[in-house]
């Protein structure tokens, strides 16, 4: 086990699973550099764990030059955290939906991690992607789904090329603001959501372990392995699950 980088910058850090990894990493000794939209929660958070807020847009160029001037020469640990969800059928998604959730959930992390791996590469840090079991595809989340493997991708192709540590995480249903902000809420009877409290403990030992990509509960590794052996068993199994949930 390493230990844990002590420079971290944590992005989407106003709410969520970002606000629950800021809390566990100032818990463990980190100290913070907090990105969020929302100036009154990221205060908040900043104010439990000593962190230091940046008020960005990470959709927009001039928000990836203020993270990038306040991290440049100092991050270790980058989280990616922020992310933006739709839900309902494709046809029914609006094409600015769907290009906010590009820019949010795929293009900013991307274009980030793209501008601080100089400085990540001379600290020997590492970089955290908080994707989504949605990245193995999930029915009418197909926008959403895309852009969390094309987040799992990156990961992937990141950790062959580049020597820092690399981690994906995979949460399931998470109790967040997440379903609310989306416009519809969680409404599958299975699984049942788990607080960001358990993902950000996930993580933080993701990091310590140098793991590649952890699904958070574990079991949702099982759904990942059958997608991965046999796709069309899983899509199957999936629309079943789907017709159940809808006649219920």
């Amino acid at each position: 086990m390493r230990p844990l980088p002590r420079n971290a910058v944590v992005t989407g850090a106003s709410s969520g699973i970002g606000a629950a990894v800021a809390q566990r990493l100032a818990h463990d000794g980190c100290t913070l550099l907090l990105v969020g939209r929302d100036r009154a929660r990221l205060d908040a958070v900043a104010a439990r764990t000593g962190g230091r807020p940046v008020l960005a847009d990470l959709r927009e160029p001039a928000g990836i030059e203020a993270v990038c001037d306040a991290a440049d020469g100092w991050v270790e640990l980058l989280v990616h955290g922020a992310g933006v969800g739709a839900a309902g059928p494709l046809a029914d998604t609006p094409s600015d939906v769907i290009d906010e959730l590009l820019a949010v959930n795929l293009v900013a992390p991307v274009q980030l991690t793209r501008a601080l791996l100089p400085t990540l590469r001379a600290a020997c840090g590492h970089v955290v992607f908080v994707a989504s079991v949605a990245a193995i595809g999930v029915a009418h989340e197909a926008a959403y789904s895309a852009t969390k493997a094309g987040l799992r991708g990156f990961a992937d192709a990141l950790r062959v090329e580049s020597d820092i540590g690399v981690t994906t995480v995979l949460p399931g249903a998470v109790e967040t603001p997440y379903y609310e902000r989306r416009g519809q809420p969680y409404h599958r009877r299975f699984p049942r959501p788990i607080g960001p409290e358990r993902v950000a403990a996930a993580l933080v030992d993701a990091v310590r372990r140098n793991r590649a990509e952890v699904f958070v509960p574990r079991w949702l590794t099982v759904g990942a392995r059958v997608h991965g052996a046999a796709p069309a068993l899983f899509a199957h199994l999936s629309r079943r699950m789907d017709r159940r949930e809808q006649l219920s």
